[in-house]
C-alpha cells in the first residue's frame, strides 16, 4: 500500500482532506460563477472585463494580507480542529449572502447597483474564511502525520485543492447561475458536517495574548519568520510563483473571449486543464522525491513552467480569429488546428507548477518546530497575498496602458526566471543546513 493510499483511508487525515476540498470547491464555484456571469452577461469591453476579474481576485486576496498574522497566532495557540469548525460554520452564513447575490443577478435585479456589490462582499468574506483556514490545513499535518507522511499529505492536500477547483470551475461554466446559488449554500453545510470529524489538534505551546493590531502583528510575524535563510527563500519563491498564478488566472476569461473567440465554457476548460495539471504535478513530485521533503527539483520545474508559458503565448499569437460575433463552444474549440498545442502548453504550465510549489509548502512545515508551523504558513500567506496583489495590479496596469492580454503572458515567463534563481539559492541553503530545525519565534 502506498503512503498516499494509506493516508486517504485514515481518520486522522480524511476528514481534514474532505473539509478543505469542499471549501476550495465552494470558493471556486462561487467566484467563477460570479466572474463568468459578469464578463459574459454584463460587460462588453476587454478592459472592463479584465478590471473586474482583477478586482474580484484582489478582494479575495486582501484578507490574507491583513489577517494572516492573527490567523497564525490562533492556529498555533488554540485547538486547530475547533477553529476549523468555527470557520466552516461562518461559511454557511457567507454563502447565504453570496447565493442571494447570484440569484438577484440572474433575476436582473439592480445588477450593478446591488447584486454585484453583494457578490463581491461575499467574496471578500470568503477570503477571510480562507485566511483563517489556510494556515491550519498545512500546519495540522505535522501534528497528525508521521514525518515520512508529511510530503505525501501535503501533496494530497494540494492535489485535492485543485481537484476541487476543477469541479467548481466545471460547474461554474456549465450550470445556470441560479443553480450555483443553491449549490454553494448546500456545500457549505456539508463542509461544516465533515469538519466536526477532524481529530483534535491542541496547541503545542502555552497560550499567549493575541496581538489584534493587524499591521504591527503582520510586520512582527514576517520579520520573525524570515530571519532564517531557508524559510525566507522558500517563502520568496512561493510568493513570486503566485504572482505568476495571479496574472494567469486574471487573464484566462478575457483571453478566451477576446483572443480565442471562445465561450465561457472554454474559459472554464482552461481552468480545468490548469487544475488537473497542478494535481498531477502535486502527486508525481512525491514519487520523484520518494517521500523526502526537498527543494532540489524546484529550479528546473519553474524553468520548464516559464518555457511552457512562452509556448502558450506563441500559440495564442498564431490563433486564427473567427469571423462574426459568435463565440465558440467547447466542441467547436477543440477541433481548431491549434487547440491541442494550446491545451498541452497549458497542461505543461500546470504540471511543472505543481511540482514546484508542493515541496516548498512541505518544506515550510518541516524545517520549523511543530509549535510554529501555523505562524510560518501565515507569514507565507501574507507575503503570497502581497505578491498576488502586485500581480493583479500589474495586470490591470498593463491593460490600462493598452498592452494586449496576449502579450501580458510574457510577464509570467520573466517572473519564472526570477523564481528559479530564488529556488536555486534555497537549494544551496538546504544543503548547508540539512536536518536542522529552525526555532523562528525564540
Amino acid at each position: 500500500m502506498t503512503t498516499t493510499t494509506h493516508l486517504i483511508r485514515q481518520k486522522r487525515f480524511l476528514p481534514l482532506f474532505v473539509t478543505q476540498l469542499l471549501g476550495a470547491f465552494n470558493d471556486n464555484l462561487f467566484k467563477n460563477a460570479m466572474v463568468l456571469f459578469v464578463v459574459y452577461s454584463v460587460y462588453n469591453s476587454e478592459a472592463e472585463e479584465a478590471r473586474f476579474s482583477a478586482i474580484a481576485s484582489a478582494l479575495f486576496i486582501l484578507p490574507f494580507f491583513l489577517l494572516s498574522a492573527l490567523s497564525g497566532q490562533l492556529a498555533d495557540m488554540r485547538d486547530k480542529a475547533r477553529i476549523i469548525r468555527i470557520v466552516k460554520a461562518c461559511e454557511i452564513a457567507i454563502m447565504l449572502v453570496g447565493g442571494a447575490g447570484l440569484f438577484l443577478a440572474w433575476q436582473g435585479f439592480a445588477v450593478q447597483a446591488f447584486a454585484i456589490p453583494l457578490m463581491l462582499a461575499a467574496l471578500l468574506a470568503m477570503g477571510v474564511h480562507s485566511t483563517f483556514f489556510g494556515p491550519i490545513k498545512y500546519a495540522i499535518l505535522p501534528q497528525h502525520l508521521h514525518k515520512e507522511e508529511v510530503l505525501a499529505g501535503t501533496g494530497l492536500v494540494e492535489a485535492g485543492t485543485y481537484i476541487a477547483i476543477l469541479a467548481g470551475t466545471i460547474l461554474a461554466g456549465w450550470i445556470p447561475v441560479e443553480w450555483a446559488a443553491v449549490v454553494v449554500i448546500v456545500t457549505a453545510m456539508v463542509g461544516y458536517f465533515t469538519s466536526r470529524h477532524v481529530p483534535p489538534a491542541p496547541s503545542l505551546m502555552e497560550a499567549q495574548p493575541l496581538d489584534f493590531h493587524v499591521i504591527r502583528s503582520s510586520i512582527t510575524l514576517v520579520k520573525m519568520t524570515t530571519r532564517h535563510p531557508r524559510v525566507a527563500l522558500a517563502i520568496a519563491a512561493i510568493s513570486v510563483f503566485w504572482t505568476v498564478g495571479a496574472v494567469l488566472f486574471i487573464q484566462f476569461p478575457p483571453l478566451a473571449k477576446n483572443v480565442l473567440d471562445a465561450s465561457k465554457e472554454v474559459a472554464s476548460l482552461f481552468l480545468v486543464i490548469f487544475s488537473v495539471g497542478v494535481a498531477i504535478g502535486s502527486v508525481s513530485i512525491n514519487h520523484l522525491l520518494k517521500g523526502k521533503v526537498s527543494a532540489r527539483y524546484a529550479p528546473p520545474a519553474v524553468i520548464v513552467m516559464g518555457l511552457f508559458i512562452v509556448a502558450f503565448h506563441f500559440v495564442c499569437r498564431a490563433w486564427t480569429h473567427q469571423p462574426g460575433d459568435t463565440l465558440m463552444g467547447v466542441a467547436t474549440f477543440v477541433t481548431q488546428p491549434l487547440a491541442v498545442p494550446l491545451l498541452l502548453a497549458l497542461l505543461g504550465i500546470a504540471i511543472s507548477g505543481g511540482m514546484f510549489v508542493v515541496p516548498l509548502y512541505a518544506f515550510l512545515t518541516t524545517v520549523v518546530d511543530k509549535s510554529e508551523t501555523a505562524r510560518t504558513i501565515a507569514a507565507n500567506n501574507i507575503l503570497n497575498s502581497g505578491a498576488m496583489v502586485v500581480g493583479s495590479i500589474l495586470a490591470v496596469s498593463l491593460s490600462a496602458a493598452g498592452v494586449p492580454i496576449i502579450n501580458q503572458l510574457l510577464l509570467g515567463s520573466v517572473l519564472c526566471v526570477l523564481t528559479a534563481w530564488i529556488a536555486w539559492r534555497l537549494c544551496c541553503a538546504e544543503r548547508a543546513h540539512e536536518g536542522e530545525i529552525e526555532h523562528t519565534f525564540d
